[in-house]
């Protein structure tokens, strides 16, 4: 079983999973492993299986793209006495084996004329929110329900991953054990806590038991019950806290480990004292896991039930990989929230036409009439003016406080605006338009509004101007990603008078540390990761590098070293934020930069993860780059930058020439603040943590969350 030490930051889900196969893996010497490029230095699409094959090459295997092909020789593997795990690639793609499953694994158990165990489990990332696309984010859970001899497992953050699988395969059945990749980056729950305000408890065996999440000092009593598998937890959570914060309403979550079949032993006496019960997935509706667990729960507490069982679904619609659409077809925190609130009758908006009198007896006035102002918020220091993306919520339509309404899209990032006040929304500006900060978006009214038209959009001159100069061949125009790139490099070098000073350090004792360490822990982290964390580790040094002017005189210092990090991968420069570097671990901070690089794929980005940062380092990997010159972000006082690591020769104490790995770091920094031998000063230390053991140990193992 695997174990944390007490104390330490819990590991992330994918780091829990690996450590549980590699225990795994030692414990039983005919367990086999197969799937598409498991093996290392790959270790999988989604890194679970690194560091597998290296330590157990005889047993782990990277097979052809085939998933019946894939299947079959496990499910053989099984039949002929071993144990067997599979990865799927994408859990899309385990329909193409979908015949290996149902006629001859489950069907091996027992038409042989007696019980034979067959100890196969198959791992399926499954599930949405990664902009992936129709056909790499689907939920199939709900056409493996109901196949005999087939159980069903699902990835929680509450259940420890070795005890499931290690119980799936002693069952002696095959199982599918899914795994929701959006838990991947997150971290496990432990010591009985699960976030601010809530805590949990297991409830029945490891392998088909149950977590019971409750907000603090109300275990007993729940408004209503959410079941919810793994990988609907945190969006369930979520919904949770805001009916708490906004009805006063206990919100209780049951999250079972297996979901087929389904012991509902360990949590009937809760359900049944429960007011309402609802059953989440992100799957479509229609033959579903929530409608079988409706179904035992009619069976066993029919008369204890206050109202049907509440069964949320995805919507019936393919997977767009857009963010904003993504998120409009996939079942999410508000439609969870909304579902509650209405089915519970907890939330009525207010009726009335315009001129009636309120409830109170009091007649509405004008000014009242006009309503809450929406107007365009200051979302970074780049843009004067954003591009109304999509309005989320039809005109004329009730909106709650909070809720999100319109999509603004920034040169940087699309972030929704929420509602400063409940009311009816009266639209002003249109898609398309780009109003400036502080400008009337919207109002939210008392009454509903009458039907005006939107704003026309201003028509763009019908002027050529006449210069005498022959037309281009051809004209492109900048993205909003690369007009924001545009406004930051001339407002930098407008504004503030930078120097650059650069500086060479060794990195083959930084790089075999990182390999060692990768060996030991599973988690996928290199150099980058180190740089920030020595740049971070100057903050207690150097306060001044990671300050701001304020005025001619004054710098005002950050509260922590957060380091923004430049991403380009071919969509637009983002500077995302690395929060309290100093307090991270190198793999936490691998797994925010591999995010960060997922958003800036789908630009996804909020304002909030592009802005704070209190210096920013710009990464430039690519071989054959030795020395890059950033610019300064303002209001930031500097940047460092790294190069790609390159190799020289020098003479050893034999005079042979002995190769070298190393990197330069360059500075650019603000020369009304920072002096060049401060500079100096400042790379120096970065260098030394990079090549120094005992400062090199030291960076690798602060913050570690290795038990």
């Amino acid at each position: 079983m695997t174990t944390v030490a007490v104390g330490t930051v819990a590991p992330r889900v994918a780091e829990h999973l690996n450590r549980a196969l590699h225990t795994l893996f030692r414990n039983e010497e005919r367990l086999h492993l197969l799937g598409e490029d498991v093996s290392d230095p790959y270790g999988g699409a989604f890194k679970i299986t690194k560091g597998l094959s290296t330590g157990f090459p005889d047993r782990v295997l990277s097979t052809p793209l085939s998933e019946g092909g894939i299947l079959g020789v496990a499910g053989g593997l099984a039949l002929a006495g071993d144990k067997a795990i599979v990865e799927i690639m994408f859990g899309d793609f385990i329909a193409l084996g979908f015949d290996q499953v149902l006629n001859f694994a489950s069907k091996s158990v027992s038409m042989y004329g007696r019980e034979v165990p067959v100890p196969l489990v198959v791992r399926c990332p499954v599930g949405g929110n990664r902009g992936y696309g129709p056909t790499h984010s689907q939920s199939p859970q709900k056409h493996f329900v109901g196949i005999p001899n087939l159980a069903l497992y699902e990835l929680s953050p509450y259940h420890d991953a070795g005890a499931v699988l290690g119980s799936a395969l002693k069952q002696g059945v095959p199982a599918v054990f899914f795994e929701d990749k959006v838990l991947y980056t997150r971290r496990m729950y432990r010591d009985g806590r699960a976030g601010d305000g809530y805590r949990y408890e297991m409830l029945g065996t490891a392998d088909s038991g149950w977590a019971h999440t409750f907000p603090e000092g109300e275990r007993a009593t729940a408004d209503v019950i959410v079941i919810a598998p793994g990988g609907m937890v945190h969006r369930a959570l979520d919904a949770a806290r805001a009916l708490r914060d906004e009805h006063g309403r206990s919100v209780h979550l049951l999250t079972p480990s297996r979901l087929y079949p389904l012991d509902l032993e360990p949590v009937l006496p809760l359900l049944a004292g429960a007011g309402r019960i609802a059953v989440v997935e992100e799957g479509t509706a229609g033959g579903t896991w929530g409608a079988e667990v409706a179904r035992l729960l009619y069976e066993r507490i029919w008369s204890s039930l206050t109202g049907p069982v509440i069964l949320l679904n995805s919507a019936d619609s393919i997977i767009p990989t857009a963010p904003h659409l993504e998120s409009r077809v996939l079942l999410g925190r508000d439609h969870i929230e909304a579902a509650v609130r209405t089915s519970a009758g907890w939330d009525v908006p207010p009726q009335g036409a315009a001129g009636e009198q309120a409830a109170s007896g009091v007649r509405l006035t004008d000014e009242a009439l006009e309503g809450v102002a929406l107007t365009v918020p200051k979302l970074n220091n780049n843009d004067t003016s954003y591009l109304v993306v999509e309005w989320l919520v039809e005109d004329g339509a009730w909106v709650d406080e909070d809720a999100d309404v319109v999509s603004l899209e920034t040169s940087k990032a699309v972030e929704d605006i929420t509602a400063p006040a409940s009311g009816y929304l009266q639209r002003i500006v249109p898609e398309g338009e780009e109003p400036g900060v502080g400008a009337l978006l919207a109002r939210l009214l008392p009454q509903p509004p009458g039907q005006a038209a939107p704003a026309p959009r201003a028509a763009a001159p019908d002027v050529v101007p006449a210069t005498g100069i022959p037309g281009p061949a051809a004209v492109h125009t900048l993205d909003r990603a690369q007009q924001g790139t545009a406004a930051v490099v001339a407002k930098s070098h407008r504004e503030v008078p930078a120097g650059f000073t650069v500086i060479r350090a060794d990195v083959d004792a930084a790089l075999d540390a990182l390999g060692r360490l990768e060996e030991e822990t599973g988690a996928a982290f290199g150099l980058p990761e180190t740089v920030i964390k020595a740049v971070a580790a100057g903050y207690e040094e150097f306060p001044l590098f990671f300050g701001s002017l304020v005025d001619e005189r004054t710098v005002a210092v950050a509260d922590a070293p957060h380091v923004g990090v430049t991403v380009d991968v071919g969509g637009g420069l983002y500077v995302p934020v690395v929060r309290d570097v100093a307090e991270r671990s190198l793999a936490d901070i691998a797994d925010t930069l591999m995010d960060f690089r997922m958003k800036a794929l789908t630009q996804d980005f909020s304002a909030a993860e592009l802005n704070g940062g209190a210096i920013s380092v710009s990464l430039n990997p690519d071989p054959g780059v030795v020395l890059v010159h950033p610019i300064v972000l303002w209001p930031q006082l500097c940047m460092v930058s790294m190069g790609a690591v390159g190799e020289e020769y020098r003479a050893g104490q034999d005079g042979t020439p002995t190769p070298v790995r190393t990197v330069h770091l360059g500075l650019a920094y603000d020369h009304r603040v920072i002096n060049g031998r401060d500079a100096v000063l400042f790379l120096t230390r970065i260098k030394a943590r990079l090549e120094q053991p005992d400062e090199l140990r030291t960076l690798l193992e602060d913050g570690s969350d290795r038990p």
